[in-house]
Parts: structure tokens; C-alpha cells; sequence
């Protein structure tokens, strides 16, 4: 499964439709969130059953402030409505 787009409209709908969700919070200018997207993107088609989703932090500000983002990129995992991992910075592949 590709990634989605996530954003304040669509994020409480997208996550009760999955078990685990997968989330990386991003921006354009983010020269190490750049370098990671393709990673996710990948890692996203190895795992199916998982919903793995992207936040821009620039378009979605209330989002990030919600996850208390200070650093980027940064990934959170999500079960049901509670927040398993998060961790700032690149993962590798």
C-alpha cells in the first residue's frame, strides 16, 4: 500500500480504519525528510496491513502541534487511539 496524505479532515477517519498506522511527519524544506520519504515509501509496500501515512507540518500545523513535533522528520506509530513510537529523525531502511 502507497502512502496517504493526512490531514486534520482526514486523520481520525484514516486511523480508526486501521490497526497500526505509521506516520511521518515532513515538510519540503526538510532536506533530511526529503532524503526519508523514499525509505517510507518503500518500507509502506513491504507492509500492507499497515496504514502508513504523511503529514506536511506546513499545511497541517494543528496536527503536528497535537503530536507535540518539534523535530522533523519525525515517525509515529499508532494503535487504535494510542501512540506507541515516536522517535525525531531519520530511520533507516
Amino acid at each position: 500500500m502507497a502512502t496517504i496524505e493526512l490531514t486534520a479532515e482526514n486523520f481520525g477517519e484514516a486511523v480508526a480504519g486501521s490497526d497500526i498506522t505509521l506516520v511521518d511527519f515532513w515538510a519540503a524544506w526538510c532536506g533530511p525528510c526529503r532524503r526519508f520519504g523514499p525509505v517510507f515509501e518503500r518500507f509502506s509496500e513491504r507492509h500492507p496491513g499497515v496504514l502508513f501515512g504523511k503529514v506536511d507540518t506546513e499545511a497541517q500545523p494543528a496536527l503536528a502541534q497535537a503530536f507535540r513535533i518539534s523535530s522533523i522528520p519525525a515517525v509515529v506509530a499508532i494503535r487504535g487511539k494510542a501512540v506507541l513510537y515516536a522517535k525525531p529523525g531519520p530511520l533507516s531502511e
